[in-house]
């Protein structure tokens, strides 16, 4: 048992006492004292002082001795001299210690209201204190004293600004504003503990008014999502690893495309090589014919330099940058990575790209790896297709969705096979981590293709064509900031 709770029932005799003497005193002098006026009126103090000693009960036995002894005193001064004058001095302190103890049971009784509103706040694991338009802090609760590490006593007076460091996302001035204006503020803020570790907190505040509607305090209430943040971001670290992973295992699919992209250009280099020399080894060189030679040797090696160039960038490990990117675009650059394999596997293709369309904002890289995952799977679907009827359709469209309540619209990169479909059984978990339908295949490229989706905010759809095949749906948010200069990317 506490201190404070062994020492309540002393308390509580001590002030019984002094009311009791406080009573006596009054009513001696307002009986044995000659003068004339309503000095039961002093009773009113008395039942102030047991306001704030005893509970209602006790208040009301203090109220109704005061009553009684005023009552005792009139009866015992006034008994035979009884006129108007005399009446009225009694009903007036009758009146007083009446309306006085009225009012300190409602004191009371808000008091009582108050501490329980308060006892509910420190049940909160959630920080709250309220701070009045000067920042001065005049609530603190438990959950306070948890996370920042100041009492109640310690933090009760401090400005909060200064005592917490509070970082904000924007000027302060700018929350106020916002706050004067709707009565609430939620947004992240970085603080600092009692032993200077920092925190991010998800805040809300609340405007507290008067009851004339004008502004006197704030209450705020912080939630530390400090090891929340450091989880999404090594949870964004890992998905980025995983990301690569899968950009260089497709890369590995692409090995015999690769090395034709590559090849077909340095073997022309070489062959204008040897053109070149041999026009220069003519008894008269022929200067114009050797310059050309050299022309297309040139334009061959920057040929095979934007090859490696573009593959160099597509297993690039990095940071993912956003930026405004035009969805033709991005579909025309996967198209030149997989020439090959659609040339290996007699597959026509079918372009019908939107070159006006506004901009989706994503990581360039990132979203190249989604596109040509979803068309290298359907080029490998159409495999069992006889050769004249394997055709791959790649289209973007700008579409508003039916649910849309503001219609607001979307970009869609649609990449439709017309293969053999995908069995009922493997639909159902089709993104699901290591399903595949192929015999040799990881199960992760469409996995990790969706949460890149999601990452930038947008989703991945698979539907069945009602003709045949399969047709995979990108759809993705439209870019909230105009184009930059250069949507190329520019990662060492």
């Amino acid at each position: 048992m506490s201190s404070n709770s062994a020492d309540a029932p002393a308390r509580a005799r001590t002030g019984w006492v002094l009311v009791a003497l406080l009573c006596l005193s009054i009513f001696l002098v307002d009986t044995l004292s000659p003068l004339d006026m309503a000095i039961a009126v002093l009773y009113v103090v008395v039942v102030l002082l047991s306001a704030g000693l005893f509970g209602r009960t006790g208040l009301l036995v203090v109220a109704g001795a005061c009553v009684m002894m005023t009552m005792l005193s009139f009866v015992i001064m006034h008994a035979t001299d009884y006129n108007i004058s005399s009446t009225m001095r009694c009903f007036v302190s009758v009146a007083a210690i009446t309306v006085t103890t009225v009012l300190s049971l409602r004191n009371q009784q808000a008091t009582g209201a108050l501490r329980e509103q308060a006892a509910l706040l420190d049940l909160s694991h959630d920080a709250i204190f309220v701070r009045n338009l000067a920042d001065t802090i005049v609530y603190w609760n438990h959950g306070a004293e948890r996370l920042y590490g100041w009492t109640r006593a310690e933090a009760l007076g401090q400005q909060a600004g200064a005592l917490l460091k509070t970082d904000f996302p924007s000027p302060r001035a700018d929350i106020m504003g916002i706050l004067l204006k709707t009565g609430q503020w939620e947004g992240e803020i970085v603080q600092t503990t009692r032993d200077g570790r920092k925190l991010v907190c998800t805040s809300r505040w609340s405007l507290q008014r008067d009851a004339r509607g004008r502004p006197m305090g704030t209450m705020e209430t912080n939630h530390d999502i400090t090891e929340r943040q450091k989880a999404e971001q090594e949870l964004n670290q890992v998905r980025s690893d995983l990301a690569h992973v899968t950009r260089v295992s497709t890369m590995g699919e692409l090995t015999a495309s690769i090395a034709h992209e590559v090849n077909q250009p340095l073997a022309a280099v070489v062959t204008n090589g040897e053109a070149c020399l041999r026009w220069l080894r003519r008894p008269v060189a022929d200067l114009g014919e050797a310059e050309a030679s050299v022309t297309r040797m040139i334009a061959n090696a920057r040929r095979a330099s934007e090859v490696v160039e573009r593959l160099r960038a597509f297993a690039r490990r990095g940071e993912p940058l956003r930026d405004a990117l035009d969805s033709a675009e991005l579909v025309e650059d996967c198209v030149l990575l997989l020439e090959r394999e659609l040339s290996n596997h007699r597959v026509r293709l079918e372009l019908a790209l939107a070159p006006d369309l506004p901009r989706i904002e994503g990581d360039r890289i990132q979203l190249q790896q989604v596109l040509i995952n979803l068309v290298l799977n359907a080029i490998q679907a159409m495999d069992e297709v006889p050769e004249g009827q394997r055709v791959l359709t790649v289209r973007n469209a700008l579409e508003t969705p039916t649910w849309s309540m503001d219609g607001t619209a979307e970009l869609t990169i649609s990449v439709r096979d017309t293969g053999p479909g995908i069995a009922p059984d493997v639909f159902a978990s089709l993104f699901s981590p290591f399903v595949s339908t192929k015999q040799d295949g990881m199960g992760l490229g469409l996995s990790v293709s969706r949460s890149i989706a999601q990452a930038h905010g947008g989703r991945i759809d698979a539907t069945p064509h009602p003709e045949g095949g399969m047709c995979f749906t990108l759809t993705m948010p439209l870019a909230s900031t105009p184009p930059s200069s250069s949507t190329r990317d520019t990662r060492p």
